[in-house]
């Protein structure tokens, strides 16, 4: 098991920085997820991680050992990557052995390595299959039994099901999640779907353009967004977003067609924005066309219903408040109208408060 830590890291492709002083911890037998949109740089981070990338400023350790300039095979990682990487003319057996082969692995121990691998990813009646006689799922299992066999410090996974369709990914979302959880291998996996971030990582790190713009639990990071990127980039529906202005005494904020108290969690920073601009933010489940499951301060407000979405247990309404777009979650009871306007209620609790500028959350 192992500490992974990134201190001051940095790359530079010619004259663009891709990453940029980012630091990271990594705990021992942790489930950290890098998450953001293409091109952020968390696959370079892992790509660095793993040696297959080199750095262009800043140290990268694994249990306290700099691994900077140490070779790939050295650095005792395992990597699973987005297309499998799976040798074509090799049956799953040959695929699983290939790494260990090159370690000198004893025969006998190869084996057992092998056979164990296979039944923890219940491939076993696999093994002597080609990997185009496999389906997508079965390949990917192939391809997470090449690392396990190698039994690394460190687990590297990159966007590995992003090639799934959808059943199959919420399938093998569970199965690396168990996997993790019952060999205890510290795991940095990377994906651009939040999705998949909320509901593997023990912690997640959100990045942007390089940037690591926060770090924390999957609750902490949805019900605490440390600035409006994190807070429209974690969360599906994203959250609502609505341009106010503070009262003179910062104790209000006005929006197009509300006037809301300011939370009492942001009032030491308000008190003294009075007449500045912030930004309203307030999760789609938190606005309700049902003020009875609202059990603290609410906010009557009118919606004018652009789009109505039946999921089943659950309606998500499009429309507007006022000049701003808005989404709400309704139960299924509900009946919105397209056209037509609805009274809802918003939940004050909720509301979020972010400065117009810097664009952080006020009480961060």
């Amino acid at each position: 098991m192992a500490q992974v830590r990134f201190k001051d890291v940095k790359k530079v492709y010619g004259d663009v920085t891709v990453i940029e002083d980012l630091n990271l911890d990594v705990v021992d037998q942790e489930f950290m997820v890098l998450v953001g949109p293409s091109g952020c740089g968390k696959s370079t981070l892992l790509r660095m991680l793993a040696g297959l990338e080199e750095i262009s400023g800043g140290e990268i350790s694994i249990d306290g050992k700099v691994v900077n300039d140490l070779p790939p095979k050295n650095r005792d990682t395992a990597m699973v990557f987005q297309s499998y990487a799976l040798y074509p003319h090799m049956t799953v057996r040959e695929n699983l052995r290939f790494g260990l082969k090159i370690r000198h692995t004893p025969k006998a121990e190869m084996e057992q390595l092998v056979n164990e691998a296979a039944e923890i990813l219940d491939i076993t009646h696999l093994l002597d299959r080609k990997p185009r006689q496999l389906s997508g799922g079965q390949r990917q299992r192939v391809a997470v039994g090449r690392a396990i066999v190698r039994k690394p410090s460190v687990f590297l996974f990159d966007e590995p099901l992003s090639n799934l369709d959808a059943k199959l990914r919420v399938q093998m979302r569970a199965e690396i999640t168990k996997l993790q959880h019952r060999l205890k291998t510290t795991t940095v996996y990377v994906t651009h779907d939040q999705i998949e971030a909320m509901t593997m990582g023990h912690r997640i790190a959100i990045l942007k353009d390089g940037d690591l713009q926060q770090v924390g639990t999957p609750l902490d990071v949805y019900q605490r967004p440390a600035n409006l990127f994190v807070a429209t980039f974690i969360g599906t529906p994203p959250m609502n977003l609505f341009p106010g202005t503070l009262r003179e005494d910062g104790l209000s904020v006005t929006t197009s067609r509300a006037t809301l108290p300011v939370p009492e969690a942001y009032q030491a920073r308000t008190r003294a924005m009075g007449g500045q601009g912030v930004t309203v933010g307030v999760r789609p489940e938190n606005i309700h066309g049902d003020d009875t499951t609202v059990t603290g301060p609410r906010v009557p407000v009118t919606v004018d219903v652009d789009l109505v979405e039946p999921l089943g247990s659950e309606i998500v309404v499009h429309g507007r408040l006022g000049n701003d777009p808005v989404v709400a979650k309704l139960g299924p009871t509900q009946s919105p109208r397209v056209g037509e306007p609805i009274e809802l209620v918003l939940e004050l609790q909720a509301v979020q408060l972010f400065d117009s500028t810097t664009e952080r959350r006020l009480d961060a």
